[in-house]
């Protein structure tokens, strides 16, 4: 089926994207009017580019370019060969997208889609929203794969991507906003493994233009196709959670397109069959009005959280705060050492799958609470080279780890807009020095300034490109509204 799917003529494809000028009859029954499911297809099929503002189109250029560069650096990972070796040997494919960090090679556009996916979050550098989800790695590399399987008469421009893109973003911000339990750090299910499908079956349904009621359909198939456990956090497996949600809603929209059905009330809270209600225990739909001059984008109420290193985001305020109480330490002590310290306490929220104690994969030190913050206390930074097996297993970081204490204050909550980080050394000598952190450098509420982010992004994409074309995407993305062929982003890659 999946096989099947990928070849699709360049005449069908034409005419996807032009279904309404060409007048294009519909397999399809049309959603009933005033659901939930109609109002977020009605706006994904009517919203325009003049309804993102200024600050939309800055802030997710931001996200795509930082996106981009930590797919480029997550394609040196193990987890990423896998990926990439599985589509190559297993499928046969229409090799026409781009991958990450491998100019020579090309595949089919849901597997392209799926491996950079995976090469986005295998070192969970990607960004993070609130509610907490990664939006970006869910819609990028779909689009960007669907940009170069279009044909040259009906390859979408820059403004068309960067306006799918964000109906993407929207649909998962709109949806996580649903459930009050997604506004807390998850237990059940990986938040992109189930909003970032959705949000890219909408962002691939905008970009090749999809009827109303395809775009309903392509919703439903794409809630079919979604979830993943949250026990595969802190595993390999987890970044197939981004792979396959960026790959899922592509091959989702491909079916809509081809006229295929599903539940036009999938997001409305039906009593007795869950739709997307399966996914919380908690959810409170509403409808999503029809875009206008004053539709305002949640992306402008609620910037984006980028890492600086590549870990869990709640590793983020553990740092800061051990950072703090090292420096203080070194005024203390003229030096850092580590036998003049008894015991460690981290204040930390109650997270079950960040709180591991010893970690022994990289996978598992990305996410320890532990691990992070005496990282930092012991070389005064975190880093790529900080996860590598020869890091994590150091004597000195293990006699560190052995002195840890983790507390759970009741003020300190798992959700990433009210938590903190606070890290206490008791010393020997009975005294006692504090390092807490409210708001990291690099979150929505202190985020990284362009210079910042241009840094993290030459560095990253450093390890798999020549300076020549980093800077060529920097410009790129930069001028992306005006770009006449979108396809132009992924070709430089």
């Amino acid at each position: 089926m999946v096989y099947l799917t990928l070849q699709i003529s360049q005449k069908f494809l034409a005419s996807s994207r032009q279904v309404h000028k060409t007048a294009a009859h519909v397999v399809a029954s049309s959603a009933p009017e005033e659901t939930v499911t109609s109002s977020f297809a009605s706006f994904i099929h009517a919203v325009r580019p003049e309804h993102l503002s200024k600050t939309v189109c800055h802030r997710s250029k931001r996200m795509i370019l930082d996106s981009i560069g930590v797919g480029l650096v997550g394609s040196t990972t193990h987890v990423f060969d896998i990926a990439l070796q599985y589509c190559q040997e297993l499928y046969s494919s229409v090799a026409v997208s781009s991958v990450y960090g491998k100019p020579g090679v090309k595949l089919s556009p849901t597997l392209a889609a799926f491996t950079n996916g995976v090469a986005t979050h295998s070192m969970d550098f990607d960004d993070t929203w609130h509610p907490a989800t990664h939006p970006s790695g869910a819609v990028l590399p779909a689009l960007l794969a669907a940009s170069q399987m279009l044909p040259p008469s009906t390859k979408p421009n820059g403004m068309d991507f960067l306006l799918a893109f964000n109906v993407g973003l929207e649909v998962q911000g709109r949806l996580m906003h649903f459930s009050t339990e997604a506004h807390n750090i998850p237990k059940r299910f990986h938040p992109p493994s189930v909003v970032g499908t959705m949000g890219s079956a909408a962002a691939t349904a905008k970009l090749l233009s999809l009827s109303t009621s395809q775009c309903a359909h392509a919703l439903g198939i794409a809630a079919s196709l979604a979830g993943a456990p949250l026990a595969n956090a802190a595993t390999q497996a987890k970044p197939l959670h981004i792979g396959n949600a960026t790959r899922l809603g592509f091959e989702a929209a491909l079916l809509a397109a081809r006229g295929m059905e599903a539940n036009p009330l999938i997001l409305d809270d039906i009593p007795g069959c869950s739709g997307f209600s399966a996914f919380y225990s908690v959810y409170q739909p509403k409808p999503l009005s029809t875009p206008n001059d004053h539709h305002e984008f949640l992306l402008e109420k609620q910037d984006i959280a980028f890492k600086r290193f590549p870990a869990h985001l709640g590793m983020h305020w553990v740092v800061d705060a051990a950072l703090s109480v090292r420096n203080l330490f070194i005024n203390y002590a003229g030096s850092f050492s580590p036998s003049l310290i008894r015991t460690i306490v981290l204040k930390i929220p109650v997270s079950k799958y960040i709180n591991r104690p010893f970690p022994s994969s990289e996978h598992q030190a990305r996410h320890s609470f532990q691990f992070n913050a005496c990282t930092a206390l012991l070389d005064g930074e975190v880093g790529l080279s900080s996860f590598a097996e020869s890091s994590i297993q150091r004597q000195e970081l293990r006699e560190l780890l052995d002195k840890v204490v983790v507390e759970h204050p009741e003020d300190n909550v798992a959700n990433f807009d009210k938590m903190y980080g606070e890290v206490a050394l008791l010393l020997h000598s009975g005294d006692v020095l504090t390092g807490k952190c409210d708001t990291f450098y690099g979150h929505w509420r202190k985020p990284l300034s362009k210079e910042s982010l241009l840094k993290k992004f030459r560095s990253n994409a450093s390890h798999v490109l020549p300076e020549e074309k980093i800077e060529t995407i920097i410009t790129t993305v930069d001028n992306l509204e005006n770009l006449s062929d979108s396809s132009q982003l992924a070709s430089s890659l």
